[in-house]
């Protein structure tokens, strides 16, 4: 883990209240695991601690990344504001990602996404379908309007789309779009909502299946113990693991949902 001012290349609205920003640095350098994410400090002097937002794209050749994030309040309202050539107070990469050895050439991948928890969802698809890897894409938003990077992740392998209010592709969440497809994974990944998650525990565990917690976090750094999840090993819920550093990624069955 290391601490950069790193530069805002770009930043644009992919749809209401979604912005991608794109970010360079040194930092870019110790980006190779896709579901880590990044600590940010907002550059607003009343708000102390950082917001962490997941890593969407890695371009080491460019020293860029990306991240894609929606606002939620003043932190990621100030964020998006930011221009071309501000400086961003970036700590990272953090946490465990998804574990690519996990899936081989010829192998298909399930990789499952909700809203917000798109994002990390790209660099792993990208880092599978250049492994050889058959990625079958499933993904839910709330409506048409929200969706982002449709036309990126269907370069990679075919999206299945899902919306809660049935204006675009599978009427319902994502768990009734699981029931129509046809096959068995080889791994599933996923990273969304408590109910998305739950969604794909309940259809894959036990299979090879991992998933990405979503937490509040202060420290980011498994100090502050802000951001616990129960171990499900543990039937009396007294011992528990740290989202930030011991996740957010865990195998199925690993934690209480």
């Amino acid at each position: 883990m290391l601490q950069e001012l790193m530069t805002v290349v770009d930043q644009k609205q992919l749809a209401p209240k979604i912005f991608e920003m794109r970010l360079t640095g040194e930092l870019v350098n110790e980006m190779q695991v896709p579901g880590q994410f990044l600590h940010i400090l907002v550059p607003q002097s009343d708000l102390l601690l950082r917001r962490p937002i997941s890593i969407a794209e890695i371009i080491p050749e460019k020293k860029e990344c990306s991240i894609i994030y929606r606002i939620e309040g003043a932190g990621t309202e100030t964020m998006s504001h930011l221009k071309t050539g501000d400086l961003l107070d970036v700590m990272g990469p953090l946490g465990n990602g998804f574990p690519l050895e996990s899936v081989q050439k010829g192998q298909t991948a399930f990789v499952i996404g909700g809203g917000i928890g798109v994002p990390p969802l790209y660099e792993l698809s990208k880092q599978l379908v250049k492994k050889g890897v058959k990625v079958e894409l499933i993904f839910g938003f709330a409506t048409k309007d929200v969706i982002f990077y449709e036309k990126e992740f269907s370069e990679l392998g075919e999206v299945h789309l899902a919306t809660d209010d049935g204006s675009k592709g599978q009427h319902g969440h994502v768990g009734h779009l699981l029931d129509t497809l046809q096959g068995k994974p080889d791994v599933v990944y996923a990273c969304g909502s408590r109910g998305l998650l739950m969604a794909v525990e309940n259809r894959y565990e036990n299979q090879n299946a991992f998933l990405s917690l979503e937490a509040r976090m202060a420290c980011g750094m498994g100090a502050c113990y802000a951001c616990v999840c129960p171990k499900k090993s543990d039937s009396t819920g007294q011992t528990s693991y740290k989202v930030c550093d011991e996740g957010p990624v865990f195998k199925v069955g690993e934690v209480v949902l």
